[in-house]
């Protein structure tokens, strides 16, 4: 999508990444809050989607993993994650396209870059879980979290339940994958230091998202 497309759009696809622990959750609900407050339409669309699809993806992730093999399971998990994304994206009751072509922002918790970073460890790897997922568009904007990892899991610890990648290892592999990716990556990210307080990380959000996208819109606040 070129530059020129993305200055005319009207709302915008806005995608939260980092580890789990991160609070993408949070940001999302806070810039969700942003986009009422200024009289704009929005909607918190995560990944894994609310489809049947994404329900599997959330029982695997709750669950054990039935595989000896941590490889086969990863790419068991990048096969179900590229399908429910086709499906998040897609369907005609709350896909992301379809939103967006009400005039109404979808914020996303997770997309492509969670499964190249979560599901892969080699560049083999890599290369498999890219293919699934090379025909998915890029966001109109990347929010990256980036947050040392025992911080995100003292922040998990209330949780009532735990995912089965939520651990020190996973995570610390997952946060050098993410790196290596937003390195090489070229469409527009805003990378902020997760540690600081929610209210200062909504702020800087806001900031950017009316320089850099509300600007030239009929849209502006």
């Amino acid at each position: 999508m070129s530059k020129d497309n993305i200055e005319k759009k009207s709302s915008f696809f806005i995608v939260f990444e980092g580890v789990d622990g991160a609070g993408s959750s949070t940001q999302a609900q806070l810039l969700q809050n942003y986009f009422t407050s200024i009289d704009q339409k929005s909607v918190i669309s995560p990944e894994p989607s609310s489809g049947k699809i994404g329900k599997l993806l959330r029982e695997y992730l709750a669950g054990e993993n039935c595989f000896q093999n941590q490889d086969l399971f990863d790419q068991q998990m990048a096969y179900l994650f590229a399908a429910d994304r086709h499906y998040h994206l897609y369907n005609n009751i709350d896909g992301v396209y379809k939103l967006i072509d009400e005039s109404i922002h979808v914020i996303s918790t997770r997309y492509y870059f969670s499964s190249l970073a979560y599901n892969s460890k080699t560049s083999q790897e890599y290369q498999f879980v890219n293919v699934l997922n090379q025909k998915f568009s890029p966001p109109d904007l990347v929010i990256y979290l980036d947050i040392p990892v025992d911080l995100a899991l003292i922040r998990m610890c209330d949780r009532p339940a735990k995912e089965i990648y939520e651990t020190k290892e996973k995570l610390t592999n997952v946060q050098e994958k993410f790196k290596e990716i937003f390195n090489k990556y070229q469409g527009k990210l805003l990378t902020i230091d997760a540690s600081q307080k929610p209210e200062k990380i909504n702020q800087i959000i806001i900031d950017y998202i009316q320089k850099k996208l509300l600007k030239n819109t009929n849209k502006q606040p």
